[in-house]
């Protein structure tokens, strides 16, 4: 009997990914007006199969979320092993300013999608990114009074920025990254005008 439930196991663990995957595009290209009919149309799936995993359109915008967010944390926590600390904490900022560059979330704010599950999910992040940081203060790499919430309201910041610029080229938000990661170091670091804000990790918006 065990053996004849593992494929229905593995087969909804599969809808579930191809969902989520589906559901992201349909909302990198059409925002929160994305249907989940498109969705389930993408995922080669019925409606009624994306309301089985997700009871509604918010619990699926929130599953995606939770799943980059997840990403992003055990990215951060891969890296951690990193011999160079400093290159380490780059390449995290790399990988979440291009996954935000893909699909921007920012609509979600107002979407009644985030819930405990989320904030959590947003605490893990916040310590693997904090280790990160303090990684990177050890090894010189990084000014020492920089904080991992300083760091986490820094990562969307490059493609923030280019979505002001009209035909911005896809790969603009680099030279901003860029510009961040330098104000980083700590060569030529003048004394920060303001406290950093407090480490609230689970209230802080989800990377977009």
């Amino acid at each position: 009997m065990t053996a004849s439930i593992r494929p229905l196991r593995a087969d909804a663990a599969r809808n579930r990914a191809s969902l989520l995957a589906a559901a992201e595009a349909e909302f990198a290209e059409r925002g929160p007006d994305a249907s989940v009919a498109d969705i389930a149309r993408r995922a080669g799936v019925g409606k009624g199969t994306v309301f089985r995993h997700f009871p509604t359109k918010d619990d699926l915008l929130a599953a995606v979320v939770l799943d980059r967010i997840d990403g992003l944390a055990e990215l951060a926590r891969r890296l951690g092993g990193a011999s160079d600390a400093g290159a380490a904490l780059l390449e995290f900022l790399d990988a979440a300013a291009s996954r935000q560059q893909q699909l921007d979330l920012s609509f979600l704010r107002e979407s009644g999608a985030l819930n405990e599950q989320l904030a959590e999910a947003r605490g893990r992040l916040f310590v693997e990114i904090t280790a990160l940081v303090e990684r990177a203060q050890a090894a010189g790499a990084v000014r020492h009074d920089i904080t991992g919430t300083d760091v986490i309201l820094l990562m969307c910041a490059p493609s923030h920025v280019v979505s002001f610029v009209p035909q911005a080229s896809p790969e603009l938000w680099r030279r901003y990254l860029a510009i961040i990661f330098d104000g980083l170091g700590p060569n030529g670091a003048r004394p920060l005008p303001q406290p950093p804000p407090d480490p609230v990790s689970g209230e802080l918006h989800h990377p977009r």
